[in-house]
């Protein structure tokens, strides 16, 4: 099994361009897909309520970045959690989660778990993290909040090295920084501003009254201070038959 930071077993010979492979929906998987939208709740689903266009950096080699999709739903004022895609397309592919946490309940983390999250607050303030659509004045203040705030995020399926499926151990992903290899590569944002017409420099400009926090933990984007990043491996494991004691 590859590592998070090899390139998997190529996808057997003859399973086509079609990423993820496989047939088109059939007129009963449809129909079932129909009646269940009328009949289930679908609760946990229908609690994300924001879209959140940004962008991230393989924390095992950053020269790789993704324009990233998160639907957002939010548990409670510390804590949201996040469906990652890799566009907002009808058919767009499920690459990952992130957990999002206030600073609050960041520091009060253990001093290994910090390691693996990563800080928003440039993010936020350079215009990259946008919610596509939304007038920016009414999402101040929850920008404002976002600069405060920590996120782990877990890609399961790396489209853009051509996966056809989700393959390999999971990526630990980086938040864009100020500072190489962090900086998103300009033809990244241009496309992105394109396609929603919007300006990024244009928004840090009117984001630069937004106050930023007064310190960053720096155990977070441990990359900026030790220069290397995290990779899993997956290695074979003797199973557990016995449950320990309470």
């Amino acid at each position: 099994m590859a590592s998070s930071d090899q390139t998997p077993s190529p996808m057997p010979a003859g399973s086509g361009q079609r990423i993820p492979p496989g047939q088109p929906m059939s007129m009963e998987q449809h129909m079932l897909d129909k009646g269940a939208q009328m009949t289930q709740s679908l609760k946990p689903v229908k609690q994300m309520n924001q879209h959140v266009c940004t962008f991230a950096l393989y924390g095992h080699d950053m020269t790789r970045q993704i324009e990233t999709h998160h639907y957002i739903n939010r548990l409670n004022q510390d804590f949201l959690q996040c469906a990652v895609y890799d566009s907002d397309d009808m058919s767009g592919h499920l690459i990952g989660v992130e957990y999002i946490v206030s600073d609050r309940v960041f520091e009060n983390l253990p001093l290994d778990e910090q390691k693996l999250w990563h800080s928003h607050a440039y993010e936020v303030k350079s215009g990259l993290w946008v919610n596509p659509r939304v007038p920016e004045m009414l999402g101040k203040p929850e920008l404002e909040n976002m600069t405060r705030t920590y996120g782990k995020f877990w890609c399961t399926w790396q489209v853009d090295r051509g996966d056809a499926l989700p393959m390999g151990a999971p990526a630990l992903m980086m938040s864009p920084q100020s500072v190489s290899p962090g900086i998103v590569k300009p033809e990244l944002v241009a496309k992105r501003d394109d396609k929603y017409n919007i300006s990024t420099e244009a928004l840090r400009r009117s984001r630069v009254e937004i106050d930023e926090p007064e310190w960053i933990n720096p155990q977070a984007d441990y990359w900026k201070q030790h220069g290397k990043g995290f990779a899993i491996d997956i290695q074979p494991s003797e199973m557990k038959l016995r449950a320990p004691f309470p």
